[in-house]
């Protein structure tokens, strides 16, 4: 019971932080930067919970996200973003056995994608592959601040240690 409700936090914060992020625009210019303070919510229950409760909290915050704040278009955004990242940071941190930090490069350069693979989807048109330098960087320096942030929060929760990734 005691986990449901965590989880439960963990949603309303991830949710939280995705609404305050929208209404901030960083670049006016390149579509779609953001820095992914959803994404901090994410990477600490990956780290703390595991794989399955990452998924389904990163699955609700984006159904109730978008059903709240956004529109069909954000629905399909966010969930190519929100699967991409999970799966590659599943991956970096399983089998590539990256540090916190590189697998939350990993999330914030696959969100992009995910989302660039989308737009490409529903445009149409590739053209939108010139945003792809500017994500990929944006992607690299969003994913070191939240890894950062993620590490810290990891470590000072109860019942942390150093076996859970955050010190590499």
């Amino acid at each position: 019971m005691k986990k449901t409700a965590v989880l439960g936090m963990l949603v309303c914060a991830a949710m939280m932080l995705s609404y305050v992020e929208s209404l901030v625009e960083l670049t006016p210019s390149i579509p779609g930067i953001k820095i992914g303070l959803a994404n901090l919510v994410i990477v600490i229950c990956l780290y703390r919970y595991g794989e399955r409760e990452a998924f389904l909290v990163n699955l609700a915050r984006v159904v109730l996200g978008a059903f709240l704040f956004g529109s069909l278009f954000s629905l399909l955004y966010s969930l190519a973003g929100a699967f991409f990242s999970l799966a590659a940071m599943v991956a970096g941190k399983r089998r590539l056995g990256f540090s916190l930090v590189g697998v939350s490069v990993c999330g914030g350069v696959c969100h992009n994608l995910g989302q660039l693979f989308m737009a490409m989807a529903v445009l149409q048109s590739v053209w939108v592959i010139f945003y792809l330098p500017w994500l990929l960087l944006a992607g690299c320096a969003a994913g070191i601040l939240i890894g950062i942030c993620a590490g810290r929060v990891c470590r000072r929760l109860p019942g942390s240690d150093d076996t859970q990734g955050t010190e590499k």
